[in-house]
């Protein structure tokens, strides 16, 4: 067994592409950090595997992450998602990703990007992060959240430093390595 996921995903063909290319890279652009959230959500009691595999499917069900038209979805968008096979069909999360895409949108628009909001909260802790994540979005514990945040490169931890990956990670100045303790 695999001591760490860069260990694991060089093995899987899966794994390797995502970790290689996106897992702790800094993300800027809304669509894109929504659509890390959604996958995290839904990673919640399952694998990332079974994620990874689903992922385009996700993509088209939820209007390639286009934030206006998620915030858009009604009831007849949820049952049409419910009935979805490709994706991971809970009502909770499918409910989440609507409201958390009109609450995306909100933030947006008050700091003038997701990334904004997540630039004025940062540096934080995880506590902070995770009851900051909780009294905004719906479905987001604390491995939801140290994840996402891992994953877009708010948090340090996606590779361990003796990871090829790790160093091009942090040549691109991912927030986390702005905090004078991971320098």
């Amino acid at each position: 067994m695999a001591a760490s996921y860069c260990e694991a995903a060089a093995l899987n063909p899966i794994h390797r592409p995502f970790h290689d290319l996106e897992h702790g890279y800094p993300i800027r652009e809304n669509s894109l950090l929504f659509e890390r959230l959604v996958l995290e959500i839904n990673q919640a009691g399952l694998s990332w595997l079974t994620v990874l595999r689903k992922r385009e499917n996700f993509r088209r069900a939820f209007a390639g992450y286009d934030l206006h038209s998620i915030a858009r979805f009604e009831d007849k968008d949820q049952l049409r998602l419910m009935a979805d096979a490709g994706i991971i069909r809970n009502r909770l999360k499918i409910a989440a990703v609507i409201a958390n895409a009109r609450q995306f949108l909100a933030l947006a628009a008050e700091y003038g990007s997701f990334a904004g909001w997540l630039d004025a909260h940062h540096p934080s802790d995880l506590s902070h992060w995770c009851k900051l994540f909780k009294t905004t979005f719906r479905f987001t514990g604390g491995e939801i959240v140290n994840e996402f945040l891992m994953g877009v490169g708010y948090l340090p931890g996606a590779h361990i430093p003796t990871c090829p990956v790790y160093r091009q990670v942090l040549a691109l100045k991912p927030p986390w390595a702005t905090l004078a303790c991971h320098r």
